[in-house]
C-alpha cells in the first residue's frame, strides 16, 4: 500500500501549491464579526465547539480533495511505442550463388559470404527498436522472406533458414528493388527505406533500371547499397545517388560491419517522440470525497 502510494504522480503539481495558500488563509485570513456577550450560554457554546470541528474538517476535505483532483493524481501502467517519426526498411540480401564464396571473415576464412551477412545483419535488426523491417532475398528470382513488421524476434529466427541459392544462383537485383518498393510503397511512415547487398552483376532483371529508378522516387523510396567483392559498383552508385541514399563498398566482415552501424547512425527515429505513457488516472476519487463532504457540510448548515 505505501510502494502504491509512492508510485503516485500529478499531471499538475503546482497546484497543490493552492493548499498551502488555502491553509494560510484560514488561519491569518479569517472574518472580523462583531461579538456579543450573553450570559448562561456556555453549555450551548461547548456543543457548538464540537460541530463546528466536525463542519471545518469537512470543509478542508472538500477544498483539498477538489484541489487533489484538479492537480490530477495519477499511476504510471507501462510504456507503449507508437508508429509516427519511425522508418520502414527493407533489407534486400543477395543469395545468388557467388555468395557461397570464402574469405571474406579474415578471422574465419572458411565463413561464406551470405553466413557473414546474416551475422551482421541479425546484428543490425535488433537496434533498429522502433522501425518496421522487411527481408527480401533475390537471386534468379525475387522472394518476400519477411513482411513489414515490428517483430524483430521472428525475423531473426527466418533467418537462419535463409541460405544460398534459396531463390536461384543468378542475380536480379534490379527486380528486388521493384518488389521492395511495392513492399514500402503503401507504407504511412516519414522515412522509407531500401538496403540493398550484393556480391554480382546484374543478370536476371526482367525490369529496367530507369522503371525502379521511378518507382523508387516516385514513392520517396531512399536506398542505401553495399557492393561486396566483384558487385557493379557503378550501377550500385547510380542507385545510390538518384534516391538521395549513399553507396558503400566492403572488402570483409569488419568493413560491412561498419558499413551498417553507419546506416544505423544515418537513419535514426524519433523513439523518445514515439513514446506513449499509459496512465490510471485517479483524480475521480478524491473528487468523489470532496463532493460528499460538501454535500454533508450543506446539510448540516441547512440543519441550524
Amino acid at each position: 500500500m505505501f510502494d502504491y502510494l509512492l508510485s503516485i504522480r500529478f499531471e499538475y503539481p503546482y497546484l497543490l501549491l493552492v493548499i498551502l495558500l488555502f491553509i494560510f488563509c484560514s488561519i491569518f485570513c479569517k472574518a472580523k464579526i462583531p461579538t456579543y456577550i450573553v450570559p448562561h450560554l456556555n453549555i450551548f457554546a461547548k456543543n457548538q465547539a464540537s460541530t463546528n470541528v466536525f463542519q471545518g474538517l469537512l470543509k478542508y476535505i472538500s477544498i483539498v480533495g477538489a484541489i487533489i483532483a484538479l492537480a490530477s493524481p495519477y499511476t504510471k501502467l507501462n510504456t507503449q511505442l507508437i508508429k509516427n517519426d519511425g522508418i520502414d526498411i527493407v533489407l534486400s540480401l543477395d543469395t545468388s550463388g557467388s555468395m557461397k564464396e570464402l574469405g571474406f571473415n579474415p578471422l574465419n576464412p572458411m565463413e561464406s559470404r551470405f553466413t557473414v551477412v546474416k551475422d551482421i545483419v541479425k546484428e543490425f535488426i535488433p537496434k533498429r527498436v522502433n522501425d518496421n523491417i522487411s527481408i527480401v532475398v533475390f537471386g534468379t528470382s525475387v522472394m518476400m522472406a519477411t513482411p513489414l513488421s515490428f517483430d524483430k524476434d521472428a525475423q531473426l529466427e527466418i533467418i537462419d533458414y535463409l541460405d544460398v541459392g534459396v531463390v536461384g544462383d543468378k542475380t536480379a537485383l534490379i527486380d528486388s528493388l521493384v518488389s521492395s518498393t511495392n513492399i514500402l510503397k503503401s507504407s504511412k511512415a516519414k522515412s522509407k527505406v531500401i538496403i540493398l547487398l550484393s556480391d554480382g552483376a546484374d543478370n536476371s532483371s526482367t525490369i529496367p533500371l530507369e522503371i525502379a529508378l521511378k518507382l523508387l522516387n516516385k514513392y520517396e523510396i531512399k536506398v542505401y547499397t553495399i557492393s561486396i567483392a566483384n558487385s557493379n559498383k557503378i550501377i550500385l552508385n547510380q542507385i545510390a545517388t538518384q534516391t538521395k541514399g549513399k553507396s558503400f563498398s566492403a572488402n570483409s566482415k569488419e568493413k560491412l560491419n561498419e558499413i551498417y552501424e553507419e546506416i544505423n547512425k544515418l537513419e535514426t527515429s524519433k523513439i523518445e517522440n514515439n513514446k506513449i505513457t499509459l496512465k490510471n488516472y485517479l483524480f475521480f476519487y478524491p473528487l468523489f470525497l470532496a463532493i460528499m463532504s460538501l454535500i454533508i457540510l450543506i446539510y448540516l448548515k441547512n440543519k441550524e
